[in-house]
């Protein structure tokens, strides 16, 4: 019996099987999933730092699936080995058009996606003033994304905050069949010791600085029971403190740019990152095509 081919979700389901925690760093664009791609091998593709980024927006509903597909074969054409986890907020609309997206991205690469129960208009998790869809309609979602995919893994979330119903759907989640489970904007963390001791699939966590939800080490995560940690914006705020700081240096020295030394970044060490990301994605084109070939 042949083998089946590897996909980027099979890769994902082997590797959190392994692993204690898996961290996924949020990325905004190509370039910055190039630099968090140096140190960690799982990147999430944030629609907070997307929506910042691309349309210069909040991160209230603006975004267009076909951008976040795109974004997603841009960053899987120069790192075709890391795992891509991708926000697509509620699917972008009605079931046929979420399952449509998943299609796109599974086909693009991507290794999994989360696909949270708010009704528009929508919010980022950590802001205020979210709605809920009724459990019936996430779940007729949910379950017609689980139907379509192949091997992408599908974290189900919900914005709930009440305790109660926060248990409730995540129950009927878990029935559902969805491979992971993440509840956002969660307060306190001894909820997640809760919901593991009845469920059996992965828990995610979402840690955004200044968010609802409080700091937590990837140690003390793992002890109450997360297996996969979402860092939605590390990369986004730390662009926008440098760039910053750099256009007032700027402005203070008159227009002079300050000297190339080992603590800036200067043409010659933007280009290495940049070729490395080509003979990433020459590499990955050629052993396609011998693949194929074969």
């Amino acid at each position: 019996m042949t083998e089946k081919p590897s996909s980027a979700g099979r890769n994902l389901r082997e590797a959190v099987s392994h692993r204690d925690i898996t961290p996924f760093i949020g990325i905004y664009d190509t370039f910055s999933a190039t630099l968090a791609g140096q140190h960690f091998d799982a990147l999430f593709l944030s629609g907070f730092g997307f929506a910042a980024s691309y349309y210069g927006l909040p991160d209230i509903g603006f975004i267009a699936w076909p951008d976040i597909v795109a974004l997603a074969q841009r960053i899987r054409c120069v790192l075709p080995q890391h795992h891509l986890m991708v926000d697509i907020d509620d699917g972008y609309g009605d079931p046929e058009v979420a399952c449509h997206v998943v299609s796109l991205l599974e086909s693009a690469g991507a290794s999994g996606v989360i696909l949270e129960d708010q009704r528009r208009p929508r919010r980022c998790g950590h802001f205020d003033g979210k709605q809920l869809l009724e459990l019936d309609q996430y779940l007729d979602k949910l379950t017609r994304v689980l139907d379509t995919r192949r091997d992408l893994l599908v974290v189900a979330r919900t914005d709930a905050s009440d305790g109660r119903e926060i248990e409730k759907r995540v129950r009927a989640f878990s029935a559902a069949g969805a491979d992971a489970i993440l509840v956002d904007g969660l307060r306190d963390l001894q909820v997640i010791r809760r919901l593991k001791s009845f469920v059996p699939q992965p828990l995610v966590f979402n840690q955004i600085a200044g968010g609802k939800s409080p700091r937590a080490s990837l140690s003390g995560l793992s002890e109450l029971g997360v297996s996969l940690v979402i860092y939605s914006t590390p990369c986004l705020f730390a662009a926008q403190q440098a760039i910053a700081q750099a256009m007032q240096e700027l402005q203070n020295s008159d227009g002079l740019l300050a000297a190339s030394s080992a603590h800036r970044i200067d043409v010659p060490q933007c280009t290495a990152v940049l070729q490395d990301n080509l003979a990433r994605r020459d590499s990955a084109r050629g052993s396609h095509f011998l693949r194929k070939a074969a």
